[in-house]
């Protein structure tokens, strides 16, 4: 059974080991993640072109994401690297404080401007939420609090305004170099971190563009406003990453479960990718196997309709990566086997379409759904017809045949969508059916006894947005004849 729910896997130091990467690939990737939270250009660029390099001789297709830092507000850095904050105490954050002069009563913070953005009353949140601080006063760039929810605190944690309200920009400078750099490694994506809104979205793709990068757009829901916001993100943008870390504290961990479904939902009606990240395995950095909760966490996404899972922590600097992976993978495929693939009705097929391309691969589905359709391939140039069969639930096969490498690697993160090369251009028409299933059959995804399989084309080959044609085709009938 080919598993539908892609996986994303960040690369890190623990990749890159020995031997890793391939196991990695083997255990089941579909693409990897590059936090450019960390590490250099240089080392983001190598291990770019390895990901490639390695996919290439496992005779795999890997998509590439390139990950903005974005505006993370951090405290600063401890004369002692942490310190103990106690319940009911005083604690102050400074700006006026250096980088390196933390201590027990106050700490600097990165963001200067964060005390315009607080008033007495607030509680802001250290360390994805560990600790808790009520604000008593505000007063010359110092942001005096009462402790409380206290713990240990390490130097460069987070901070979040409990309800979101901050007015940092999504884009700093480090993301502008880092776009440059993402362009530079042909990424196929760009994920763009605390976008407040569509124009957020909107800057970061005119960036990669100027920069000559033709990646697609990846927000990353993570701030209260963008959930406020999320249909208008949602029109810019090319898929979204429901970012369950800073997401969670900013809502409520009791509100993120139906704001995760909520986001799968909308971006699926408005035919945007969706993936569902952060701490899905996060055990996993130090066992070999995940706990029953996490396995429950990947399950519940599968059954929900996402089109990937991600690992963090787990692959880029764990124990285990290729068993993280691998332990993904089985979960995803047995969520699965369960899930109701195959809808009566599906309101993406009974609704209006306006364009052509969108209506045939609607029809395509739709008869899919109600035919005993083996696979349906997809001769494609944009990967935009595969996209839009992908929205509709169903467990048959979506094959995207295209010639473009870009294309093949973006697919790599669609649900339920397998790439192929294929270069209809230089085919005579009349041959193109009979070697788009003699090429299915050496894949195993057709027999010959009479599958029935679906072929949705266009009349002028090469050319986007110009699919406008569906052919039902028995695989029997079809097999090329032997030199």
């Amino acid at each position: 059974m080919l598993r539908r729910t892609k996986i994303v896997a960040t690369l890190g130091p623990a990749t890159d080991g020995p031997g890793v990467l391939d196991a990695v690939i083997q255990a089941g990737v579909d693409v990897v993640r590059l936090n450019f939270s960390h590490g250099t250009h240089e080392e983001h660029l190598r291990r770019a072109e390895e990901a490639r390099d390695h996919a290439r001789a496992h005779g795999r297709h890997l998509g590439i994401i390139a990950d903005l830092q974005g505006p993370k507000i951090r405290i600063e850095r401890f004369k002692d690297k942490k310190v103990v904050l106690q319940e009911g105490g005083q604690f102050i954050l400074d700006t006026h404080l250096g980088p390196d002069e933390g201590t027990e009563e106050a700490v600097g913070i990165t963001y200067k401007p964060l005390p315009n953005d607080v008033r007495r009353g607030d509680t802001l949140l250290l360390d994805d939420g560990r600790l808790a601080l009520w604000v008593e006063d505000v007063s010359e760039g110092r942001i005096i609090c009462r402790v409380v929810v206290g713990g240990e605190l390490s130097n460069s944690k987070g901070i979040n305004r409990q309800g979101g309200g901050l007015s940092a920009t999504a884009l700093t400078e480090k993301d502008r170099a880092d776009i440059k750099a993402a362009a530079e490694m042909r990424a196929d994506y760009l994920a763009v971190s605390f976008p407040r809104n569509a124009e957020d979205i909107e800057e970061a793709r005119r960036l990669l563009r100027a920069a000559g990068g033709h990646g697609a757009i990846i927000a990353k829901i993570e701030r209260a406003e963008a959930v406020e916001s999320l249909d208008g993100i949602l029109q810019a943008t090319d898929a979204v990453m429901i970012a369950r870390g800073d997401l969670g504290v900013e809502i409520g961990d009791a509100e993120l479960t139906a704001v995760q479904k909520l986001i799968i939902r909308r971006a699926r009606a408005m035919s945007r990718v969706v993936i569902t990240a952060t701490q899905m395995m996060q055990s996993m950095v130090e066992n070999q196997i995940p706990t029953r909760a996490e396995v429950f966490d990947v399950a519940n996404a599968v059954l929900d309709g996402t089109d990937a899972v991600m690992l963090s922590a787990e692959t880029a600097t764990g124990k285990y990566p290729a068993k993280a992976v691998a332990a993904m993978d089985r979960i995803c495929r047995g969520a699965e086997r369960h899930r109701i693939n195959t809808p009566v009705v599906d309101p993406r097929v009974e609704g209006q379409s306006s364009r052509i391309d969108e209506a045939i691969a609607m029809a395509a589905m739709y008869t899919a759904n109600h035919l005993a359709v083996r696979a349906i391939a997809a001769l494609t140039e944009s990967g935009a017809t595969s996209l839009w069969m992908s929205r509709v639930s169903s467990g048959i096969p979506i094959y995207a045949l295209t010639r473009h490498v870009e294309t093949r690697r973006k697919v790599t993160l669609y649900r339920g969508v397998y790439p192929i090369t294929f270069d209809v251009t230089t085919k005579d028409h009349a041959l193109v059916n009979r070697e788009i299933i003699d090429e299915l059959m050496r894949r195993g995804a057709v027999r010959e006894d009479g599958d029935l399989v679906i072929i949705t084309k266009g009349d002028l080959t090469g050319v986007s947005g110009g699919t406008n044609a569906m052919k039902i085709v028995r695989s029997g009938d079809m097999v090329l004849p032997e030199d």
